[in-house]
């Protein structure tokens, strides 16, 4: 149950924002646009802000999606990680990497990981948990990921979806699923 009563996906004042958020979402509101949308300011730059990480950079989508469900594991986020790990999936990313993520600080020594994985998972972990991240990390993630601007765009990734999971969170926004029965 939520903490907080999703919001009507009527809004009267605001029908083009709704009409947006559909249009990004392929027809439909989730669970998590119904919470934004008690603040349309916040629905508006939230839908513009990540409708951009997840379509508009040049970061692969298997990077992307593998920070996106290892912040959502590190922050007990069911919903996020629900949502993106089949997407991690069918961008050719690996179970193997996903049954990892549940190890928490010890995920990156999988042995069964590729070197980049482990790299990429270090990097999420000390960004989530620790703020800082070693150089010695941030190096092999840029090396795992071929150059600055990938390596930038995971950071804000890691960033951004610290975010999503702490809101969804603390709202206490349900999967749909949980919803229709």
């Amino acid at each position: 149950m939520t903490r907080i009563p999703y919001a009507s996906d009527s809004l009267g004042e605001e029908p083009g924002l709704v009409a947006a958020i559909k249009a990004r979402r392929g027809g439909e509101l989730l669970n998590l646009d119904r919470m934004l949308l008690h603040s349309p300011p916040l629905a508006r730059g939230w839908n513009a802000f990540l409708g951009e990480v997840r379509a508009g950079l040049q970061l692969p989508a298997a990077a992307r999606e593998l920070a996106m469900c290892y912040v959502a594991v590190l922050n007990d986020a069911p919903y996020e990680y629900s949502h993106h790990a089949p997407l991690y999936l069918a961008a050719g990313g690996r179970q193997v990497v996903l049954d990892a993520m549940r190890l928490g600080a010890e995920a990156a020594g999988v042995p069964e990981l590729h070197p980049g994985e482990a790299a990429l998972l270090q990097l999420c972990f000390e960004s989530t948990r620790l703020v800082k991240v070693a150089p010695a990390t941030r190096d092999a993630a840029r090396t795992a990921l071929g150059g600055d601007r990938e390596l930038v765009e995971f950071i804000a990734v890691v960033a951004a979806y610290n975010m999503v999971s702490r809101f969804l969170v603390a709202t206490g926004v349900t999967l749909e699923e949980d919803d229709a029965g």
